[in-house]
């Protein structure tokens, strides 16, 4: 039996609602008024505040919020994201007065969302920083240091001569766990594990890239001294905290965070105005992979069934792991084409599951929309940006199938707007000719 994790926490003071007609001043500190190329990408925007914390190469920009909550008929109070990711729909819905509600699976990205949109005192921050350097100064974290049930490659010696953390680095990481889990105001104790978290990659011989992890070029050879953890540890919480305070006062505090499956725990969201979202592509890859280190290495992740249940708690979009694509009434035209196409040419599919993936991909998203739909209000709208894929030539036009499967639940579509064009894989020639593409819907 899945477990489902439903975390609820609501500040009970909140900012009188505020007309997201009005362009608020505090908003345009955050994002710098800058022009951007596209919204679908948070490319170019890792200088800003807030997103320095964690690299998310394909989160959306704040400015697509600020335009859906433009809009949207009618006043809208509630926003809801059942895919929160780097946290960008419920943080810029607070700078417009508005309550977020989220959901997200991954356990690190929903401490990370928080950590961000939760209120933080600032003395009991800077205490608690203290004890947490005197505590890591008097112990150097264990001598053999272990992730129970990580890869094999984690720690110094690894496999095959290759490891992502050398055993100085791993041991001093292990002592700022220790610490910070000794901190007893939650909020803090919240921040300090995302920032040493985000600091993992940065602190190991590899790098993330698009879609996977690689070794770093002279890794061999690079610093692996402890004290790089003290350093990477220091200027990033220093750079969160400045982050937190400059932007302390906003619109509204008040949020809700739902972890766990988007496909159960959308129910839960309750009345709202508008949905923004990203959800994953169905490009066959599990996104989970990308925080493969911060999981373990927080011990976010503990053993190997934790690896799989947080993997089989994710959209259908990934065949890396053996699971159900049954699919029920999920009606529309061009899936069924494009799923026959894919059986047609099943034997040269580098796994022959993917017909079936993007059958049970397409339901996935009918089921998270339908329990939208229940309790988005009549005009409320939902502002969904999805990826195309290509397989052995097929290709996957996820927006045409996504705008077929909810008509029958009661949608009207308002537009489909392409976005960018992204690079196709290696194996089919690395062109930009997959199409990414803001869908926009209104409740009937």
């Amino acid at each position: 039996m899945e477990v489902v994790i439903v975390d609820r926490q609501v500040q009970t003071e909140s900012a009188p609602q505020a007309s997201v007609q009005r362009t608020h001043a505090q908003f345009g500190d955050w994002t710098g008024k800058r022009p951007i190329s596209t919204i679908s990408t948070n490319a170019g925007s890792q200088a800003l505040p807030f997103q320095t914390w964690r690299r998310f190469k394909e989160s959306f920009t704040p400015e697509l919020v600020e335009r859906a909550l433009s809009e949207t008929p009618g006043t809208v109070r509630h926003i809801a994201d059942p895919f929160g990711g780097s946290g960008t729909t419920a943080l810029a819905a607070q700078f417009f007065g508005v309550r977020p509600t989220t959901i997200e699976v991954n356990p690190f990205l929903a401490d990370l969302i928080e950590a961000k949109i939760a209120p933080l005192d600032f003395d009991m921050a800077v205490d608690a920083f203290r004890q947490v350097v005197e505590r890591v100064a008097t112990k150097s974290g264990p001598k053999r240091p272990v992730f129970p049930d990580a890869p094999a490659t984690f720690v110094e010696p690894g496999q095959n001569g290759r490891y992502i953390f050398s055993r100085s680095v791993a041991r001093r990481f292990l002592a700022y766990r220790a610490a910070i889990n000794l901190v007893e105001d939650v909020a803090c104790r919240r921040l300090f594990r995302v920032v040493l978290a985000s600091i993992s990659v940065p602190a190991s011989n590899i790098v993330v890239s698009g879609k996977g992890r690689r070794y770093r070029q002279g890794w061999r050879k690079r610093d692996n001294r402890p004290e790089i953890v003290d350093e990477l540890f220091q200027s990033s919480l220093f750079q969160a905290l400045y982050d937190l305070r400059r932007f302390a006062v906003r619109q509204c505090m008040d949020y809700r965070i739902l972890r766990g499956d988007a496909r159960l725990l959308t129910d839960e969201i309750g009345p709202h105005d508008l949905a923004v979202f990203s959800p994953p592509y169905p490009n066959s890859f599990d996104y989970t992979d990308v925080y493969n280190v911060e999981l373990w290495a927080l011990g976010y992740l503990c053993s190997r069934e934790e690896n799989t249940q947080l993997r089989r708690a994710t959209l259908r979009s990934h065949v890396q792991i053996l699971q159900n694509f049954d699919r029920g009434k999920v009606h529309s035209t061009t899936l069924e084409n494009t799923i026959n196409a894919l059986r047609d040419v099943r034997d040269d599919l580098w796994n022959r599951h993917i017909p079936e993936m993007i059958g049970g991909y397409a339901e996935d998203l009918a089921v998270v929309m339908t329990k939208i739909w229940k309790n988005l209000r009549s005009q409320g709208r939902v502002y969904v940006i999805v990826g195309d894929s290509r397989y052995a030539g097929v290709g996957i036009p996820v927006a045409e199938i996504l705008a077929e499967i909810v008509r029958p639940i009661g949608y009207s579509i308002v537009g489909q707007e392409p976005c960018r064009s992204m690079r196709l894989s290696p194996q089919q020639g690395g062109q930009h000719e997959l199409k990414e593409t803001l869908v926009i819907f209104e409740k009937r």
